[in-house]
Formats: C-alpha cells, structure tokens, sequence
C-alpha cells in the first residue's frame, strides 16, 4: 500500500456543509469526497500541463523549422476524418 499522508484543508463554513450533505446523499464521507476530488482534479491538471508542454514543444520546432501545415489543409483533413474516412495528416512543410 502506498504511503498514505495526512493533510489539513481549510474550507469556509458553506463549502464544508455542502461537502457534507453530499457526502451524506452519495452514502460516503467527506473525507472520501475530498481525496476523489483532489486526486481527479490533480489527474486532469496534470493532463493540461502535458498538452501545454506539448504546445511549446510544437512552437518552438515551427520556430526553428518552419514545418507547417496550412489552415486549409488541416481543415480538409479533419473534415475527412469526420466524415468517417482513415486518412493520414497532411505533409508539414515550409
């Protein structure tokens, strides 16, 4: 089992009555509510931070190479893959 360390959190008077009457609906305790919560908004922030590190990644190669695709030709490729067909992406070029 992974080491598991207490934490305090400070919540305003509103916010923990409505933890608990949640808690108390869903038959689960407020503690269990809170490390759900944490655990699933740490789990989705680390996702935006991968996808904001992944952008970067891509303008600073387009920086350095100039390797595009044009709106138009992104686009046209979406569009067939909405439309069901298995296409691959268009050629970057400068």
């Amino acid at each position: 089992m992974a080491a598991v360390h207490p934490v305090a959190v400070k919540l305003d008077a509103e916010v923990h009555a409505r933890m608990r009457e949640l808690a108390k609906a869903q038959n689960r305790t407020p503690h269990y509510l809170m490390r759900e919560a944490i655990a699933q908004y740490v789990e989705r922030e680390e996702k935006r931070e991968a996808f904001r590190q992944e952008a970067l990644t891509a303008w600073a190669s387009y920086q350095t190479t100039g390797l595009h695709v044009s709106h138009a030709e992104a686009d046209e490729w979406l569009t067939q893959l909405e439309a069901g067909q298995d296409v691959e992406p268009p050629e970057c070029h400068n």
